[in-house]
């Protein structure tokens, strides 16, 4: 079972990484799309963990036979919940950027 400090250090080190991203790849300066992405990275994932934590969630945690890159199930619903808290966030933060913009940053 994933421990809570391994849900908080995943998150935690997800949005450095974002971080990362946003500013150095995507250019991103707007401190209202950096807030919104920054805590989508950080909240989706937590969200995601926490109910696999609280229900018990094992069969998540099946890694894909390829080794270079395994990814479980469990990464997969954290990506989902990200993305989906980012639209929101993003939505919610930029709502005079066009659509297609703000889908860009979620992603």
């Amino acid at each position: 079972m994933i421990t809570w400090g391994t849900i908080v250090y995943g998150a935690v080190l997800t949005t450095v990484i974002a971080a990362a991203v946003l500013v150095l790849v995507v250019r991103e300066r707007r401190p209202e799309a950096l807030s919104a992405g920054l805590a989508a990275t950080l909240l989706g994932p937590l969200a995601w963990n926490a109910i696999l934590h609280r229900t018990g969630g094992r069969s998540f945690f099946v890694d894909i036979p390829f080794k270079p890159f395994p990814v479980s199930w469990q990464d997969t619903g954290s990506g989902v919940f990200t993305l989906a808290v980012a639209a929101v966030l993003l939505g919610i933060g930029l709502r005079r950027e066009p659509a297609g913009r703000v889908l860009q940053l979620a992603v």
